[in-house]
């Protein structure tokens, strides 16, 4: 029988304005984005004391977004460490846009719930309307 992985408990939770302009004015314009992640990458070593450093989705598009010569100047992430020493550095509002996919199918499955119970009213229409006309059929 397989043994069950344990999900491991967060341990410190942070958030942080990372400063990143110094290290990448030192850099190349061509390579200022690569570098602007090595600093991300440095400081959440020195400050959460572990080698174990993962950038989040939402943050790495954020450090990205205008390209590889053209970094924003700093970056807030909010940053946690588990029991196991890995720590993840996610964009500070991509933690309410994370919840989203859990809205989303709560949406579809209402969705789906209203769509059958506009079929059921219809349904009952339908039949009132039939009992109607065989009561005017028997009538006459």
């Amino acid at each position: 029988m397989a043994k069950k992985e344990e999900k491991s408990k967060i341990v410190l939770e942070r958030t942080y304005n990372v400063p990143l302009r110094k290290e990448t004015q030192k850099a190349p314009n061509w390579k200022r984005t690569p570098r602007a992640v090595r600093a991300l990458k440095a400081f959440l070593i020195k400050h959460m004391k572990s080698d174990n450093v993962r950038i989040g989705k939402y943050a790495n598009n954020e450090l990205w977004k205008h390209g590889i010569k053209n970094p924003p100047h700093h970056i807030k992430v909010h940053v946690t460490k588990d029991s196991e020493g890995v720590v993840v550095a996610e964009l500070v509002d991509a933690v309410e846009k994370i919840d989203e996919p859990k809205k989303k199918k709560v949406l579809k499955q209402l969705a789906k719930e209203s769509i059958a119970l506009k079929k059921a009213k219809e349904e009952k229409k339908t039949d009132k309307k039939e009992t109607k006309v065989e009561k005017l059929e028997d009538a006459v």
